[in-house]
């Protein structure tokens, strides 16, 4: 008779995205060993429910609520999937893998601990605070992980369907290496078997983007089944040249990167979401000093009290300051919390960027030079009128020239040959990356001839010399 399962050690999350998500508790383990839930219990993961995975988008989608904390319960559940499908193949490529459940904990707590350095409003805060200090929410996970959690990472030997070998201890500083972004000079020293495990952390489809992509669709109401997880999963393996797909799921993934991109544009990039990022970000930038003592990694301590519900109580106090300066943003911090956003969209185009275009010489690569090219466009009259740009970019695919491509690959099963995805008209139809040019005014007075002269640059292909205009 097989063994009892051990439900004791085990706890389950109801999740409406997954079903149940298991993960290992304290109950019935041995003594010293750290069960999954000390992990999820900890502060660190604990004030992941008071950041939104939507940084602003909640404010325009009313049941978009969700928070980075059930995003990554649903990564770590999906590390458990992907492991199932990928590590056969990933021990026939990599005979010094580590055993199964080794590489299982060790995807399943990268997973859990991918966004534990994120701040308030999440990627806003790594552009307008991190960015500050050189730093962005990976780098300031990797190191909480090394400062605050490794000790438990290490004591961690389980997970719900895998235990590690006995001579096996977790490493914390490769969880540090999934979580953060490939460089071109990072990863040279680390196994085969690593990097290519990165691939589900920093590829095309990975366990963070897979979960998001079906949680924001789901909780937005953009769609319940977005794209088929099952078949992305049950056609890819691991080969020597990296995480490959089979032929047969193409189409799958294909629909994974197109759904993910309209995602980005209607909700992500929605219209309203961007002007109240745009009246955030002029707030921010005045506010940031009172918020916070300085470097995250000088004041890990109170980084961790620093959440979305610290900022806006903190800033709620602030009508009632004796200082004139707070007393100022603290009554613009109300009008902003009560949508009083003085930005609307004045017209939109949006510009794809296929293989082979130079998107970085164009005017709608940088907001700057968007906004000097569309005043130069208007009429001498209404150069100095107020206004603000935004040019939401989003990228479908990494093109073949930054660190993260060289990840994803294809198999074809007529030559028995692995190929670059390029290889197929399907999926070398997708535009390497798209740019929702957006120009805002305070009123709409003077729509028409805004519009027209953002097509002026459009007509152009975005090359207008800008100092002719």
């Amino acid at each position: 008779m097989a063994p009892m399962h051990d439900f004791q050690s085990e706890s389950l999350s109801h999740d409406p995205v997954h079903g149940y998500i298991p993960f290992t508790s304290p109950v019935g383990l041995p003594e010293g060993e750290v069960s999954e839930q000390r992990l999820i219990d900890h502060p660190w993961l604990q004030r992941l429910r008071q950041i939104h995975q939507l940084q602003t988008a909640w404010w325009v989608f009313p049941t978009a609520e969700h928070t980075r904390f059930q995003h990554v319960l649903g990564a770590m559940h999906l590390a458990s999937r992907a492991t199932d499908a990928l590590f056969a193949s990933l021990q026939e490529v990599c005979p010094d893998v580590p055993s199964r459940g080794y590489v299982e904990s060790l995807l399943r707590l990268a997973a859990l601990l991918h966004d534990v350095g994120h701040g308030p409003f999440g990627h806003f805060f790594d552009a307008h605070f991190l960015a500050d200090y050189g730093l962005t929410h990976e780098t300031v996970g990797s190191e909480i992980i090394r400062r605050e959690l490794a000790p438990m990472i290490c004591r961690v030997r389980r997970n719900p369907n895998s235990r590690l070998q006995a001579q096996e201890t977790l490493d914390p500083e490769q969880i540090a290496f999934l979580i953060s972004r490939p460089r071109e000079e990072s990863g040279g020293e680390s196994p085969q078997w690593l990097r290519l495990l990165r691939s589900l952390f920093s590829g095309l489809y990975t366990v963070d983007n897979m979960d998001f992509v079906l949680r924001d669709a789901y909780m937005s109401g953009y769609s319940v089944r977005a794209f088929d997880l099952q078949r992305l999963l049950h056609y890819s393996v691991f080969t020597p040249s990296g995480l490959t797909i089979h032929e047969r799921g193409l189409s799958a993934l294909v629909q994974f990167i197109s759904v993910r991109a309209e995602l980005f544009r209607t909700v992500y990039f929605h219209r309203t979401v961007r002007a109240i990022d745009l009246t955030l970000q002029e707030l921010f930038a005045e506010s940031k000093r009172h918020l916070f003592p300085g470097n995250p990694l000088e004041h890990l301590d109170a980084y961790q009290r620093l959440t979305e519900w610290s900022l806006l109580v903190e800033v709620s106090h602030w009508p009632d300051s004796t200082d004139p300066a707070l007393r100022v943003l603290g009554g613009r911090w109300q009008r902003f919390l009560h949508r009083e956003i003085p930005w609307k969209m004045a017209c939109e185009r949006t510009i794809f960027f296929a293989p082979g275009e130079a998107e970085k010489s164009s005017v709608f690569s940088n907001e700057k030079v968007f906004e000097a090219a569309v005043r130069g466009a208007l009429p001498a009259d209404l150069r100095e009128m107020p206004l603000r740009v935004d040019t939401a970019r989003h990228v479908h695919r990494p093109g073949s020239h930054t660190p993260a491509a060289g990840q994803n690959f294809l198999y074809e099963p007529t030559s028995g040959k692995i190929r670059s995805l390029d290889d197929r008209e399907l999926f070398r139809r997708i535009a390497i990356s798209y740019r929702i040019c957006r120009v805002y005014a305070q009123d709409s007075r003077h729509n028409a001839a805004l519009a027209s002269a953002v097509d002026r640059l459009t007509a152009t292909g975005g090359t207008d010399d800008v100092t002719n205009m």
